[in-house]
């Protein structure tokens, strides 16, 4: 069982010009986060793409070769790259060129992306939003597999007998970021990738219906799925007490879940709501070292995982807050989940 983090290098107060860490200050945060999770032990870090004013990781490639450089162990990918507003060429070579300098370190998580910022920024139309995705994913894949590659599609100019550098020393790891949709489920597994279920909401019982579909679309594929594992991503805190944890990511959270309900079109998160979610049916992973592995342990007995993922960063959470939260994630849970 693999534990890790992710973060989308949140800065709220900078876009609100408030007082706090400005993005630039935020992203040294993040190789600074990232290092602290290699020396208690975490397995993985995920940084996220994005393109809006609250969240600074724009280009989540070079803060990880940051990050690699003064790391050895820990390994490192997007959470996730926008497959579908960018090219596959390029994200290739991005990631492939991390993990030659990190030592083949690298993973790369790919989607559709649930914020659409960056469809207009980079001229595509959210009437091709899945489309795009799926043809930029094939020739993804192809280009993992191929060294030179011939291709033609909707989306971009055709490859011919195209080179594609730097190759990794062994296959780049593809997995694909899932909200929870059957049809994103279908088309990952039956591409013989493995996914990761982003579980932000809701109660984690309804996505075991997802875990079963991936495997039964594995094995109907031709594709053995004991070699196909699956991560959870979820939102959450740890700290020394269960209520503490509770009252310190309450407000943050709160606050950046409301802001994005306003553009989504929800109603404000209220503190009910956050405590049925924190609860043990419920999707956010809050609590003292004991709860959280419990939580991460029913987790993996429900939808079968291999690695879980955690976000701490959740809107304006303080630095100290977030190091304690990774320091107990790594030296307490880690060695309850992993006794088990």
């Amino acid at each position: 069982m693999e534990l890790g983090l992710t973060s989308f290098a949140e800065t709220p107060g900078f876009a609100r010009g408030e007082s706090g860490p400005g993005q630039a200050e935020r992203l040294r945060q993040i190789v600074d986060e990232i290092v602290l999770a290699e020396e208690v032990g975490l397995d993985v870090y995920g940084l996220g793409e994005h393109h809006r004013p609250d969240f600074a990781s724009s280009s989540p490639a070079v803060a990880l070769a940051a990050a690699a450089g003064r790391t050895s162990k820990i390994r490192l990918f997007p959470a996730v790259s926008v497959l579908s507003t960018d090219d596959p060429v390029r994200v290739f070579q991005q990631y492939a060129t991390l993990d030659a300098v990190s030592n083949g370190r690298a993973e790369l998580l790919v989607g559709r992306g649930s914020f659409i910022e960056s469809f207009p920024l980079f001229g595509h139309s959210l009437s091709d939003y899945d489309e795009l995705f799926s043809e930029k994913l094939d020739l993804l894949v192809k280009i993992r597999d191929n060294e030179k590659v011939s291709w033609s599609g909707k989306f971009r100019s055709p490859l011919e007998e195209s080179g594609i550098y730097p190759r990794p020393d062994r296959p780049l790891p593809i997995r694909v970021g899932v909200g929870g949709t059957p049809q994103s489920i279908v088309r990952a597994a039956s591409r013989g990738l493995p996914v990761a279920l982003a579980i932000i909401g809701g109660a984690p019982e309804r996505f075991r219906v997802f875990s079963a579909l991936y495997r039964k679309t594995l094995e109907e594929s031709g594709f053995d799925p004991a070699q196909y594992p699956l991560s959870v991503h979820a939102h959450g805190l740890v700290a020394e007490d269960g209520d503490q944890a509770a009252d310190l990511f309450y407000p943050s959270y709160a606050a950046a879940m409301t802001q994005i309900g306003k553009e989504r079109g929800w109603g404000p998160m209220t503190r009910e709501q956050f405590d049925w979610m924190r609860s043990e049916e419920g999707s956010l992973v809050i609590g003292d070292p004991d709860a959280v592995a419990a939580k991460i342990l029913r987790w993996r007995e429900i939808l079968d995982i291999d690695r879980f993922e955690l976000h701490v960063s959740v809107g304006s959470m303080p630095p100290e807050v977030v190091h304690r939260s990774i320091e107990l994630l790594g030296t307490e849970v880690g060695p309850l989940v992993r006794a088990v």
